[in-house]
């Protein structure tokens, strides 16, 4: 049997075709003027971040050289003889920030796992954007909300049924006066606040668990919810764990609503129903009428304590979310 001949393949003529002269390929100059200028761009971003922080550290310098890390440790805040700490607002934000958590965690786990696994088609879309239009809400309706519902409805009625109908005052936690504004409403506030972008990203994460998961959990007899909690939640762990510290990192900076009700006293106390500080609030308080040169500088320190700790986190969730899209893609 004879062989087949091979048909020569003709050169590429034209010039248009040729990679070195493609503007499609990488060789055009209107492609090279693109790529340029994208690249500016992304490059704008982490030099404008760079930027912030210099300009911080220089701002701040004069109370870091002053007090070292004695800063982070020291509760008082002197103006008048020039004595600064930053515990108290330290103090304030981890427990606002903690107490958020602890209530908006489950309640937007249950949601997103609704919206993913048990929410109508048809409704899944309303309800998911009903849930996303609590992060539109601007902070300082959240704050006057917080003035004019959460605090005298705390005042009035939440905080003697925890205290002396659960008979709960005698905790450390819930002892003292009930003033209504206090950390507890700061948390409630921010609770409420961070509720969406938790739900927003497990849902999304939850989503994009491959259907085979689903499907393998089934076929081996599990019921739905057995399906949701062994072979779901375990392949999307790190994604959620992600959107939890993305929250985190929301309620670490908010500054307006929890100005408005946490009482702005620099105490440290070990009752949430007590007034306390955030780092954000205090600074957006004294900032304007911060005088002379070391309370400023303090105000700037206290700043570059709340920019460190919100980069961190907030970079920390963005790589679990990117870990668990990343292996979803595989």
């Amino acid at each position: 049997m004879s062989q087949p001949v091979p048909v020569p393949v003709p050169p590429i003529s034209d010039p248009r075709l040729r990679d070195e002269e493609s503007p499609i390929l990488g060789g055009g100059i209107g492609d090279r003027l693109y790529q340029a200028a994208i690249t500016f761009f992304a490059l704008c971003i982490p030099l404008l971040l760079a930027l912030i922080a210099i300009e911080i550290v220089v701002a701040a310098w004069p109370a870091l050289r002053e007090f070292g890390f004695g800063f982070l440790t020291s509760s008082e805040w002197d103006p008048v003889n020039d004595r600064y700490g930053a515990l108290p607002a330290i103090y304030g934000t981890l427990v606002t920030s903690a107490m958020a958590l602890i209530i908006a965690t489950p309640l937007a786990l249950g949601v997103a796992i609704f919206l993913a696994e048990f929410s109508p088609p048809r409704l899944r879309q309303p309800l998911a954007f009903l849930v996303d239009l609590l992060a539109a809400i601007p902070s300082v309706v959240y704050g006057l909300w917080g003035i004019k519902v959460l605090v005298p409805l705390l005042r009035e009625h939440v905080m003697p049924f925890i205290a002396d109908t659960l008979g709960l005052k005698v905790l450390p936690l819930f002892a003292g006066p009930k003033y209504g504004v206090s950390m507890f409403a700061a948390g409630i506030i921010l609770a409420i606040m961070i509720l969406p972008y938790i739900s927003a990203v497990s849902r999304e994460i939850l989503l994009a668990v491959p259907r085979s998961q689903r499907e393998a959990a089934l076929a081996l007899g599990a019921t739905r919810w057995e399906m949701i909690w062994g072979a779901v939640l375990p392949y999307a762990k790190s994604g959620i764990i992600g959107g939890i510290i993305l929250g985190l990192g929301r309620a670490l900076g908010e500054t307006m609503a929890v100005t408005l009700v946490i009482g702005n006293a620099p105490e440290i106390s070990s009752s949430l129903f007590a007034p306390g500080y955030t780092m954000a609030s205090q600074i957006a308080n004294q900032f304007n009428e911060a005088s002379g040169r070391m309370e400023p500088a303090a105000l700037m320190a206290l700043g570059f304590v709340l920019f460190t700790i919100t980069l961190i986190v907030n970079g920390v969730a963005r790589w679990l979310v990117w870990r668990v899209s990343r292996e979803s893609r595989a």
